[in-house]
């Protein structure tokens, strides 16, 4: 479909993770599941984006940095990401 990255940080036991994992997982986007909790990185660029907390699931399409997107949102950068 896209060869846009969809970088999605999510951690074990976390619900909206989950939910939002579902309708990534069958889009046929290019996804990139990044756990915070095994990534010290990763956890350090979810909280540059979300104002210093590790909120998640966090999602980065291109310079779009989304904190508990819906899908639709993730869809909608994706789209804008592959159009640009």
């Amino acid at each position: 479909m896209s060869n846009v990255e969809v970088e999605f940080y999510w951690r074990p036991g976390c619900g909206f993770c989950a939910a939002l994992e579902r309708p990534l997982s069958k889009s046929g986007f290019n996804v990139r599941a990044i756990n915070i909790w095994e990534d010290p990185a990763a956890a350090a660029r979810v909280r540059e984006v979300a104002n210093g907390n590790e909120t998640v699931p966090t999602v980065i399409v291109g310079s779009t940095a989304m904190v508990n997107p819906s899908f639709a949102e993730v869809e909608a950068a994706v789209k804008a990401a592959s159009a640009g």
